[in-house]
């Protein structure tokens, strides 16, 4: 496959041509030329006037449900939804039927996800079932492809357990991801604990539930020398928490969701079950400070959780609605509309730069003789989300019929183009 993309904005504060308006002709899966006003044969050309292009954008944490829950995501459908969102790698995690446990769980993902157009990598369990009793095998796992280890929607209760799995890590360099989340605190809470669950009358999640754990697991990484990244923290405390750990030494990183940057338990007053979400969505005041985390540089990256399900798990009460909604195709719309201040370049960092260097990937950047792993964007385009559009096997989305700023126009990932 030979593509010419023409006039693009490098955006890539690693790249020699960052901010650069220019050509960039790709050959087999490599960057082959980058100039102006290039004149080459081309399969595809590609007009990005006024369009940005970076590296490919990283999610790391995602659910695809296969094995076991293919009716809600296959790979292939969260394939075709990461894509659509400009994710050319997206980090799967275990909890599926049987959870990914063993070398050959691993194995499977890693063999299916081969001939898809993104790089899907296998997040490995850190208890056997994620049920928090036993170690899984994540020695072998590793070996197999595993990128990282965590127990996905169920956060690791024991402190013994995981400063154990911390410990075991170290050996090769992994990396725990966890879900901060205290289960004795409340755990029928429906949303965050505060004025607007009193006032509709539902049982609330405290915010301490995640700080508690935020706190314990900073010790836990500290003692045991290796590595913890804290996914979806969404008060400030945990910000402040974890913006004092960086200080004293690596080890501990975060990420945040779109939808708590956009979101805050005000807007649950509509009873809408696609806002059933763990961690719940939480005060203005604590939205407001994650957005002022995320520009002063003390969020490491972002993670979608992007979490199908059908249509009879969420059209309901919204006591008996599944926790999650889909994420992928919209995260850098509602990015850019919650937080329009930020500028391409720190979105790439993100996006792209970030996840890569906190997970031992390897960095990718737009010069000549790099592999190609590209998302074109437009970080001004406005555009509304429509059901019909959405790749995902599931819809449950808040955002259908919002009107959105900051619109993905395509990835150049593994010798494939996809534009939208």
């Amino acid at each position: 496959m030979k593509a010419l993309i023409k006039q693009a904005r490098i955006t890539d504060p690693n790249s020699s041509f960052n901010g650069q308006i220019t050509d960039i002709f790709i050959e087999n899966g490599v960057i082959s030329q980058i100039g102006k006003d290039l004149t080459v044969q081309a399969d595809q050309v590609i007009d990005a006037k006024g369009v940005c292009l970076s590296p490919g954008w990283v999610d790391v944490f995602a659910h695809f449900g296969d094995p076991g829950y293919e009716y809600k995501e296959s790979l292939e459908s969260g394939s075709a939804a990461a894509a659509a969102g400009g994710f050319t790698d997206v980090f799967v995690i275990p909890n599926t039927q049987p959870v990914l446990q063993s070398k050959s769980n691993i194995e499977y993902i890693v063999s299916k996800a081969k001939a898809l157009s993104v790089n899907i990598r296998p997040i490995g369990a850190i208890t056997r079932g994620c049920e928090g009793k036993d170690l899984a095998e994540m020695y072998d796992m590793r070996a197999s492809g595993a990128v990282a280890f965590s127990d996905g929607i169920h956060a690791v209760q024991s402190a013994g357990l995981l400063v154990k799995a911390l410990q075991y890590v170290k050996a090769f360099n992994g990396v725990l991801i966890q879900l901060p989340d205290d289960k004795s605190i409340n755990p029928h809470g429906l949303m965050h604990e505060g004025i607007i669950s009193t006032q509709l009358g539902m049982a609330g999640k405290p915010a301490l539930a995640e700080e508690l754990v935020v706190n314990r697991d900073i010790e836990l990484t500290r003692y045991a020398e290796s590595q913890i990244h804290f996914t979806a923290v969404s008060t400030a405390r945990s910000v402040d928490a974890i913006r004092n750990a960086k200080k004293e030494g690596p080890g501990i990183s975060c990420s945040v969701t779109p939808y708590h940057l956009f979101f805050c338990d005000e807007d649950i007053t509509t009873y809408d079950s696609n806002l059933k979400v763990n961690p719940p969505l939480r005060s203005k005041e604590d939205r407001a400070a994650l957005i002022s985390a995320l520009q002063n540089g003390d969020i490491d990256c972002i993670a979608t959780h992007h979490l199908p399900h059908e249509y009879d798990s969420k059209v309901l009460e919204f006591e008996y609605a599944k926790f999650g909604m889909i994420g992928l195709e919209t995260a850098y719309g509602v990015l850019q509309t919650a937080v329009p201040e930020v500028k391409p370049e720190q979105w790439v960092q993100l996006l792209a730069i970030g996840p890569r260097a906190i997970f031992g990937l390897d960095p990718v950047t737009i010069e000549k003789g790099a592999v190609t792993s590209l998302t074109l964007f437009d970080p001004k385009e406005k555009w509304t989300v429509a059901e019909k559009d959405l790749r995902s096997r599931s819809k449950n989305t808040p955002f259908t019929g919002k009107e959105l700023t900051g619109k993905v126009k395509g990835i150049f990932n593994k010798d494939a183009v996809i534009l939208q």
